[in-house]
C-alpha cells in the first residue's frame, strides 16, 4: 500500500480534524509528565521514542485463546479491553447503545453520544467501506457497518469519531481523535463469550487506527508484537522497536491482510511435495489453519512420526486431534521431544523460512494431554486459505511494515517488557473474559433501521 497522502487525502483529514475539534475543542494535544515542557508529536523526533507507542499485552493461546491490550476512549477517558487482531481492520468496541449480545456489563460498555456519529456521507464511512461504498438514504444519515467473521459470528454497529488517549514512549501523552466502530449487536457462534470489548484492527486497510495515526504523521505505518508463551508480552506501533537481523518477506500490496508470497512445506527437514502455499499472518486467531489438502498433508507426516513412540491417541474437549503419554504432560516441554519441526521456506525471497518447532503447533491441556494446534480451515469456513495464528507466532517479534510491503520475524524472549516501557501503561489492566470470537473478516455496507437513543439501533436482515 502507498503510505504517501496525495493532496485530497490531506484535504479531507483536515477537514474532519476541523469538524472534530469544533465539537471537542483542545482534544487534539500532547502533554508531558514535566509541567510547561509541551513536546511536538511530529516524526523529525523519531529518534527520540516520540513517534512510537508501546502497549503491555496481557492473554495466551490456551486456556484464554486471546491476547489483548488496553485503550483508553473518550472524555474523560475510559479504559476498554481490545483483542489485538491483525486479520481485520476496524477497530470496534461493545456499545450500549442499546445492546444486543455484548458480552460486558452495562457500566463496562461505551456510550456513544450524539456528536460523535460519523455520518453516511464522511469520507471516513467510505474508508470504512472501501472497496464498496456505503449506502446513504440522506447524506446525514449515521455510517452503519456490519463484519461477518468465518467462524459465522459477525458485529453490526454504527461508525463513530472519538478521542483516544495514547502515551508516546518518550512519556508524552496525546489526545485525538479516530475512526472506529460502535458495535450494538453481536453474534457469537462459539462456545466462550468475545474476549475482551472490543476488537483492534491492525491489518493494512485504512481505516485501521495504524493507518489514521500515520495519516497524522504521527508515526510510521509499522507495528509488531511479541507474544510469550507464558502469556502476555508486547505490542508496538511505529519503528522504534524493530530489531536489526530480522528476517523480511514481501506480502501482497494488493491485499489487505498480510499474505505472503507462495511457500513450501518441509517437515523434519525434508520436503513434503507441498508447495505454493500462501497464508496469512493473522494475529485474531488463537491457532494456525492449513486448507484440507495440506491438513490432512501434515497431519498424516506428523502421524507417521509418533509411530513407536509412547504415545496413545485420546479425545480431549479442546482441540479435535490430541495424545496422552503414560502420564499426564505438564507443559509443551514433556511431550515436544516426540514430534518434529515444520517449516515453510518461501519462495521470491532470499532463502527466508519460518520454523515451526513443536510448541508452535502443540497445546498441553488441562487434563495432561497434548492437542495439535493446526487446525482444518476448510472445516473452519476458510476455505482453502492458510493462516498462520497466534500459536505459531509465539516466542518472535513480528513486525508488519506497511511502509516497505514487508513482514519480518526474528526470535526473542517476549517474557519481558522493553526498558522504555513507561509504567503508566501497566494501570488499569483489567483481564477480559476468554473466548474466540473469530479469524479474518469482510465489512458490508447497511442500511438504516429504527431510532433509538442517538443511534439508529437496526434489526438484522433475515
Amino acid at each position: 500500500m502507498d503510505v504517501k497522502k496525495s493532496k485530497a487525502t490531506v484535504a479531507l483529514m483536515m477537514m474532519f480534524m476541523m469538524l472534530f475539534l469544533v465539537n471537542f475543542p483542545g482534544c487534539f494535544s500532547a502533554a508531558s509528565h514535566q509541567p510547561n515542557n509541551k513536546k511536538s508529536t511530529h516524526l523529525k523526533h523519531h529518534n527520540g521514542f516520540h513517534s512510537s507507542f508501546l502497549f503491555p499485552v496481557i492473554g495466551n493461546v490456551y486456556p484464554l485463546g486471546y491476547y489483548s491490550i488496553s485503550l483508553s476512549i473518550g472524555n474523560p477517558p475510559k479504559v476498554f479491553e481490545f483483542d489485538i487482531d491483525t486479520g481485520s481492520d476496524l477497530t470496534w468496541v461493545q456499545c450500549d447503545a442499546p445492546c444486543t449480545g455484548c458480552t460486558k456489563p452495562i457500566d463496562h460498555l461505551y456510550k456513544p453520544q450524539k456528536h460523535i456519529l460519523v455520518s453516511c456521507e464522511h469520507p471516513s464511512c467510505g474508508v470504512v467501506h472501501f472497496p464498496e461504498s456505503p449506502h446513504c438514504e440522506k447524506p446525514d444519515d449515521q455510517c452503519d457497518f456490519e463484519i461477518d467473521y468465518v467462524d459465522h459470528g459477525s458485529v453490526l454497529g454504527v461508525v463513530v469519531a472519538d478521542v483516544f488517549s495514547l502515551r508516546f514512549m518518550n512519556g508524552s501523552l496525546i489526545h485525538l481523535p479516530l475512526t472506529f466502530g460502535c458495535a450494538y449487536d453481536l453474534k457469537n457462534p462459539g462456545p466462550y463469550d468475545p474476549p475482551a470489548a472490543g476488537v483492534l484492527g491492525l491489518s493494512n486497510g485504512k481505516a485501521s487506527i495504524l493507518s489514521q495515526l500515520r495519516s497524522f504523521d504521527l508515526t510510521r505505518n509499522v507495528l509488531g508484537h511479541c507474544l510469550s508463551g507464558k502469556g502476555g508480552g508486547f505490542l508496538f506501533l511505529g519503528d522504534d522497536l524493530v530489531p536489526s537481523g530480522m528476517s523480511w518477506m514481501p506480502v501482497s500490496a494488493n491485499s489487505k491482510h498480510y499474505l505472503s508470497s507462495p511457500a513450501e512445506v518441509f517437515f523434519d527437514g525434508k520436503p513434503t511435495g507441498i508447495k505454493d502455499l500462501k497464508v496469512v499472518f493473522d494475529s485474531g486467531s488463537s491457532y494456525t489453519y492449513f486448507g484440507f489438502q495440506v491438513y490432512e498433508g501434515v497431519l498424516t507426516l506428523v502421524r507417521k512420526g509418533l509411530t513407536k513412540k509412547p504415545l496413545d491417541t485420546v479425545q480431549d474437549k479442546a482441540l479435535p486431534i490430541c495424545w496422552k503419554g503414560t502420564k499426564p504432560f505438564k507443559s509443551v516441554h514433556d511431550v515436544k521431544n516426540y514430534f518434529s519441526t515444520l517449516t515453510l521456506k518461501f519462495k521470491d525471497t532470499q532463502n527466508i523460512q519460518l520454523e515451526l518447532q513443536p510448541e508452535a503447533y502443540l497445546i498441553v491441556t488441562e487434563d495432561g494431554n497434548a492437542c495439535f494446534g493446526i487446525l482444518n480451515g476448510t472445516e473452519a469456513g476458510l476455505g482453502d486459505l492458510n493462516v498462520i495464528g497466534d500459536i505459531s507466532l509465539i516466542g518472535k517479534m513480528v513486525v508488519y511494515d506497511n511502509e516497505k510491503q514487508r513482514i519480518g520475524w526474528i526470535s526473542a524472549d517476549c517474557n519481558r517488557l522493553p526498558n522504555s516501557l513507561d509504567s503508566n501503561y501497566k494501570e488499569d489492566i483489567q483481564q477480559p473474559y476468554a473466548a474466540n470470537f473469530g479469524i479474518l473478516e469482510e465489512n458490508h455496507p447497511k442500511t438504516q433501521g429504527s431510532s433509538e437513543s442517538y443511534v439508529r439501533v437496526r434489526n438484522r436482515e433475515l
